[in-house]
């Protein structure tokens, strides 16, 4: 074996690798760390989110595992799997446009940062902690804080902009899946839809706030479908297939 092969054969491997970890990323992803959760166990009937600090501490104490889903815990999970979905369907799309398919990564990992940024579960988890171990004198600061906390991630440009970069990413991938036979067109029109709708939730922020609901529930199952597909072929092609 020539030096040259023996390189081809480590890239080779290496690309096998980045399309296992990403078809098994997205297919945890679609099955487990779904985004929304929080919305779907609302829809079950449990517990509404609360709307205070003193609300979600003591969400929190009592039914730990709601309190974490209302405050996207599973959605930091989400965008992380999500980065490694990037990365793979990057590696497997870009001969077919290597300019839109860097672009998306790029989009991706920044829309992944800047949501990562702007979450703030653990911080609010730890405030949680510490007031109900608190002296009642010292509850106040804690609410207060938690209440700034709430704030950033309810209403930080971060959430929203990590939304929209993933959300733009994740479409110019499906859009590149059209132009090349490494995945199938019911994949990519999947991504173009599930993506099209999530894209329609900073239309209805703006003009119609009260239907913001609508995108995400529209999106939900292409984009699952999506996930899956994806997941599926990028196993297949680290088997070589």
């Amino acid at each position: 074996m020539t030096t040259q092969d023996a390189a081809v054969q480590i890239e080779d491997s290496a690309w096998k690798t980045l399309y296992r970890t990403g078809g098994v990323a997205a297919l945890i992803a679609a099955l487990v760390f779904r985004r929304n959760i929080g919305a779907e166990i609302s829809l079950s009937g449990a517990q509404m989110p609360p709307t205070t600090a003193d609300g979600w501490f003591g969400l929190l104490q009592s039914s730990r595992f709601v309190g974490l889903a209302y405050l996207n815990l599973f959605d930091l999970v989400n965008y992380a799997l999500l980065g490694l979905v990037f990365i793979a369907l990057y590696i497997a799309l870009r001969q077919i446009d290597r300019s839109a398919t860097l672009i998306a990564l790029s989009s991706g990992l920044v829309g992944v940062a800047a949501y990562f940024a702007s979450n703030q579960v653990f911080a609010i988890l730890a405030l949680s902690n510490q007031y109900a171990a608190a002296a009642e004198a010292d509850r106040a600061a804690l609410l207060a804080a938690g209440e700034a906390l709430l704030a950033i991630g309810s209403q930080g440009a971060g959430v929203y902009l990590g939304l929209f970069l993933v959300t733009l990413a994740a479409l110019m991938f499906s859009v590149v899946m059209l132009r090349g036979g490494t995945f199938s067109r019911l994949t990519a029109y999947m991504g173009i839809v599930g993506n099209a709708c999530i894209m329609c939730y900073f239309i209805t922020l703006i003009f119609a706030p009260a239907l913001t609901w609508l995108p995400h529930t529209a999106g939900a199952v292409p984009l699952v479908v999506w996930e899956v597909l994806a997941g599926l072929r990028l196993l297949k092609l680290a088997s070589g297939d």
